[in-house]
């Protein structure tokens, strides 16, 4: 039951989109009408402005934090993996939100935010290796499917099983939601940033 309300609890944090509220604040515009319609940092900062996307950044990141804080003052101190269910709340409720027909976001900002506070270290370093990639091949969906997986590899070695099964979810979902990007990625279709 507290593995369920931890979950729970994180997917209703996760369901609160801020780029939506950030879009609406600076363009008048409801996120999903702007640009590529993603609810994600990259797209309000490439269409609304730096200030926007960092707003987008943070508000993500307090989400995620909000999830753990709620669960693990309720569950923490009887349930080692509180962090483990509430994460994946939060990945499910930011890419499939219930208020909007369950379209969401890409989740990558989420993503990192559960990797650093569940692997400190080798959750940073994961995130720190995609954001090489992006910077150096420009592709973002091939730095997030990247680091996603990293992140995978380390939870299986420092957290044992059950964490990396967890972060494998979130892998699997992180390279669903970019399949298209990598698609354009092989077909020469995909954008490339920091390419000026």
């Amino acid at each position: 039951m507290n593995s369920f309300l931890s979950l729970l609890i994180g997917y209703l944090c996760g369901c609160f989109l801020t780029a939506d509220v950030v879009a609406r604040a600076f363009a008048h515009q409801s996120v999903f009408q702007i640009g590529t319609g993603n609810p994600g940092m990259a797209n309000v900062m490439a269409r609304v402005g730096k200030k926007a996307g960092f707003l987008v950044l943070a508000g993500d990141i307090i989400k995620t934090l909000l999830a753990f804080l709620i669960t693990g003052l309720l569950f923490g101190k009887g349930m080692r993996d509180f962090i483990l269910w509430s994460g994946l709340g939060v990945l499910l409720g930011h890419n499939w939100p219930f208020w909007h027909s369950f379209k969401g976001g890409k989740g990558v900002t989420v993503t990192c935010a559960w990797l650093i506070i569940a692997m400190p270290v080798w959750g940073t370093l994961s995130c720190i290796a995609g954001g090489a990639i992006v910077l150096i091949s420009g592709y973002l969906p091939l730095g997030a499917v990247v680091l996603a997986w990293l992140g995978t590899v380390s939870a299986f070695i420092t957290r044992g099983a059950t964490a990396g099964c967890f972060f494998a979810i979130a892998a699997l979902i992180m390279t669903i939601r970019h399949f298209p990007g990598l698609r354009g990625m092989v077909r020469g279709t995909e954008p490339r940033h920091f390419r000026h």
